[in-house]
């Protein structure tokens, strides 16, 4: 009988041990599944990177971006920072803003030469360049450093966009990012950019 109690006593606390460990678990995978976010607008670009910066320093990341109309702000780049339960590596970024494709064909490659990767585009209206095609980098300082080369694409025809996306294909180019919509660069256009890991 004493031999019977002491048997069932250890298999309830085996058991409870064990419901415990799961509870604690359970929560972790709660804690690691929040997630707090940043929310910028504006108008200049200039502005916008230093707050994506700022925030950066804060843990936070890029999320997503996107220009347009809002309620308040008229005419402005949106950009979502996110922050996960994670510690986050230290990032920085650069957000570029140009009318003009070879203007933003030479500062994407300065920027990928230094080891900055793409991360998102839009067209928006700035407060001071009109409508414009903001693409937004970032350096990972927690990642080994690699050259990034980029190609940027731009046309108002979508078959002339095809052959020229399957040209850059065939040198190892990969899509990354497209944008549709009227620009300063060139009307009515399809943007892309493309990127390759350098040699």
């Amino acid at each position: 009988m004493i031999l019977f109690r002491s048997r069932f006593t250890r298999l309830i606390e085996r058991t409870a041990l064990a419901g415990a460990v799961s509870l604690l678990w359970s929560a972790s995978l709660f804690a690691a599944d929040t997630f707090e976010y940043r929310v910028l607008a504006t108008s200049k670009t200039s502005t916008m990177e230093k707050e994506m910066n700022d925030a950066a320093q804060a843990g936070f990341e890029y999320s997503s971006t996107m220009g347009g109309d809002t309620a308040f702000g008229g005419k402005e780049v949106v950009v979502v920072m996110m922050k996960g339960a994670g510690a986050a590596g230290k990032k920085q970024y650069k957000l570029l803003a140009t009318n003009k494709t070879s203007t933003m064909q030479k500062e994407i490659s300065e920027m990928g030469a230094e080891g900055f990767e793409y991360k998102g585009q839009t067209v928006f209206q700035s407060a001071f360049g009109g409508r414009e095609v903001a693409v937004i980098l970032e350096l990972d300082s927690a990642k080994k450093k690699q050259r990034i080369e980029f190609k940027l694409l731009a046309t108002s025809k979508t078959s002339t966009m095809e052959k020229e996306l399957a040209d850059a294909g065939k040198e190892g180019f990969e899509l990354t990012g497209l944008t549709v919509g009227k620009t300063a660069i060139g009307g009515n256009e399809v943007v892309s950019i493309l990127r390759r890991v350098g040699k």
